[in-house]
């Protein structure tokens, strides 16, 4: 893994070589991967804005996650994660979306889903990816983690002749 700094320059302009647009939406992480988009100068030549979708009434209402989807999946799932990322593309106008979904801690977390599990969700024009991670540690560094991640899912899905 690239340190965060170096990622989110390379997913800024990975977008602004093809003249893409790029929104987040995040849910545990609560800013931290706009906050690293928007920490490079220049950034807002491809980077148009994020939301910080905390609650289940913002991701269904705002981000357009069917109700459905959080009452039978959770809000931390794949679905929720691809319905952000898609939802948030469509309310900015973005090209490109990426979402990040999970239970940071201490607290939240079930057998099923223990603290550390996120879900990130990556679209582009003519794409999608999801995946899931169980990251280890304290809520910093799961949150930390997670920025991580997701600018290199990011960079992993437009880099692979996925675009």
């Amino acid at each position: 893994m690239t340190p965060i700094s170096d990622a989110s320059e390379s997913v800024l302009a990975c977008c602004l070589e093809r003249d893409w647009t790029l929104a987040v939406a995040e849910s545990c992480t609560g800013g931290l991967l706009g906050g690293s988009l928007t920490a490079i100068p220049g950034s807002s030549a491809s980077f148009i804005g994020g939301v910080i979708a905390y609650s289940n009434a913002v991701k269904t209402g705002l981000l357009g996650v069917p109700r459905e989807i959080i009452r039978s999946k959770g809000a931390v799932s794949e679905e929720a994660a691809l319905g952000m990322a898609w939802g948030v593309a469509r309310v900015t106008g973005a090209d490109c979306g990426i979402s990040i979904t999970g239970i940071a801690g201490p607290d939240g977390g079930t057998p099923e889903k223990p603290v550390g599990t996120v879900w990130f969700a990556v679209i582009w024009p003519s794409g999608e990816i999801s995946r899931l991670y169980r990251f280890p540690g304290q809520r910093a560094k799961v949150r930390e983690q997670a920025v991580q991640a997701a600018l290199d899912l990011f960079l992993e899905a437009v880099n692979k002749g996925r675009q």
